[in-house]
């Protein structure tokens, strides 16, 4: 069996927590802040846990994380 190939995009976007859930930051922080609330731009620095639907994909192209 051959070795597989970690996806790097995904690789750079996903962290694993110890429990084995994928954590991934928000959208939307990039650019345009300035219409943006302060409390929406403090929300979008906050990670969040991947939804589980993705998650199962998630795992297949990144197999080492």
């Amino acid at each position: 069996m051959p070795k597989l190939k970690t996806s790097r995009a995904a690789a750079k976007r996903f962290k694993v927590t110890g429990t084995g859930k994928l954590v991934r930051n928000k959208a939307y922080k990039s650019h345009i802040l300035t219409k943006k609330s302060t409390k929406r731009k403090r929300n979008l620095r906050k990670d969040i846990v991947a939804d589980a639907t993705n998650s199962k994909v998630m795992k297949k192209i990144l197999p080492y994380l």
